[in-house]
């Protein structure tokens, strides 16, 4: 290992753009479309939910847009949380990220990218005498655990491939963008212009419970899509290896957050204009199977369903490599501060943070273990929400704090839609913890876990607050 002076700004626009759709575009658009339809039990609604989230994330990349442009550097949050808030809570986001938020958002694209590998392979269950095994009733490791061990490899390997140059890196996530976005084009191409699709489907409000869609429902469904829409940020960490940060950034969160809720709106329309919302109701209730398998077999058959399998794959593949690429900068540049295990400030010959990879691959493999798809997705995005309210109120902060500086693009809108964002992330978490309280539970539980790593790291290596 060779310590390196400083990180290579090698990564253009397009890269940008490229990390950003393919640090989105994942497991999401697949398999979130069940649970928002039980939850809401119309298509309508559905659809609803899915342009809400969209809306608010673009709300709060609206607001993000405004604090990059002024702070870019590696680390993302972790750096721009240090200049508006202090040392501790930016210390408290960075932990947060590797305990649950970053990690989890790894361990479950993984198990869908797994989990669509082992339904092409049809590998045997491996020890399912020890399915039942659990901790507290809540963690199950040994369930499934054929499709765990493949995320698990597939974690490992793209931690590996991510030890190489990082243009290296953000090179295999564009080819993988092209192929998915192209291949994503067909299937609403032909689906909904097969005699299957009935456009007033998915445009119906009608519930099949009949009953009405309240508020706390919506907000519910919104968990499902936010998760789907998770990751726009993910640039900012690599912030240090951008060139123009300050202007590139934004431009490519903004082009590849437009891209990728035109995508979200028109694949779920598409999927439920084949089937209807039952059916995507009692495809969540069984728990083993894949919304857009389901709704691509309705119109195409067993080929459509192996096309959607491999397509699946190649996503989840793509996107769990761009969470590896760019969430373990943050570790990297705690460490340089004597805020993380020192080990993870080294950069290889490659210019990256091979320890703070392996380090996050470990973690997040070790995660896998811990729980099912949904659940890992929820606790991710309640923890992640906690600071998405933050940048929205960094907003206000930044304008009081540095009156006279340069702000290469400013939060459009203000004051009214970065507060709209900071309002909703608070009634969002509130809602969350009402309606998935376990989760909750988990996630705030890792979160408090620094406190005290905090007060022990600035003891061990002799750390001044600012």
């Amino acid at each position: 290992m060779h310590q390196k002076s400083k990180l290579i700004r090698s990564l253009g626009l397009k890269y940008v753009v490229g990390i950003v759709v393919a640090s989105v575009l994942g497991s999401g658009v697949y398999k979130k479309v069940a649970p928002m339809a039980d939850g809401l039990h119309s298509s309508g609604w559905v659809l609803v939910a899915w342009a809400l989230a969209g809306l608010i994330t673009l709300f709060g990349a609206l607001s993000y847009a405004e604090i990059t442009g002024l702070l870019a550097n590696t680390g993302g949050e972790y750096a721009y949380f240090k200049k508006i808030y202090n040392r501790f809570f930016s210390f408290i986001y960075g932990w947060s990220m590797f305990t649950v938020a970053n990690t989890a958002a790894i361990s479950s694209i993984a198990y869908v990218c797994a989990e669509s590998l082992n339904n092409m392979l049809q590998l045997p269950p491996l020890f399912p005498s020890l399915a039942m095994i659990n901790v507290g009733g809540v963690f199950f490791p040994f369930d499934n655990f054929t499709v765990k061990l493949l995320a698990i490899i597939i974690i490992l390997l793209l931690t590996m491939l991510n030890t190489r140059a990082v243009k290296t890196g953000a090179g295999f996530s564009n080819t993988l963008v092209f192929l998915i976005v192209a291949s994503i084009g067909i299937i609403i191409l032909f689906g909904l212009g097969s005699t299957k699709s009935d456009l007033s489907l998915a445009m119906s409000f009608t519930t099949s419970n009949h009953s009405p869609v309240t508020v706390s429902a919506i907000f519910t469904a919104m968990l499902a899509a936010f998760w789907a829409y998770q990751g726009w940020n993910n640039i900012g960490y690599v912030g240090g290896e951008v060139k123009n940060p300050h202007k590139a950034i934004p431009i490519g969160i903004a082009i590849g957050l437009g891209l990728i809720i035109t995508i979200y709106l028109l694949i779920n329309a598409t999927f439920l204009s084949v089937l209807p919302v039952e059916s995507f109701e009692a495809m969540h209730q069984s728990g083993n199977k894949i919304a857009a398998v389901e709704a691509v077999n309705a119109f195409w058959g067993h080929n459509g369903a192996l096309f959607i399998l491999i397509l699946i794959f190649v996503t989840t593949l793509g996107c769990t490599h761009a969470q590896i690429l760019t969430c373990a900068r943050p570790y990297y540049a705690m460490a340089n501060e004597g805020m993380f295990f020192k080990s993870a400030g080294t950069l290889n010959r490659s210019h990256v943070p091979q320890n703070a990879l392996w380090m996050q691959g470990i973690w997040a493999a070790a995660l896998v273990l811990s729980g099912s798809f949904d659940q890992l997705t929820d606790m991710s995005i309640f923890a992640v929400f906690i600071f998405y309210g933050a940048n929205g109120l960094g907003v206000f902060i930044l304008r009081r704090t540095m009156k006279d500086a340069v702000r290469p693009y400013k939060a459009w809108g203000y004051p009214v839609i970065p507060a709209i964002y900071v309002i909703f992330s608070v009634l969002f978490l509130i809602n969350t913890i009402y309606t998935r309280p376990r989760e909750a539970a988990i996630g705030i539980i890792l979160i408090l876990t620094g406190v005290p790593v905090y007060f022990w790291l600035r003891k061990k290596y002799d750390v001044k607050e600012d």
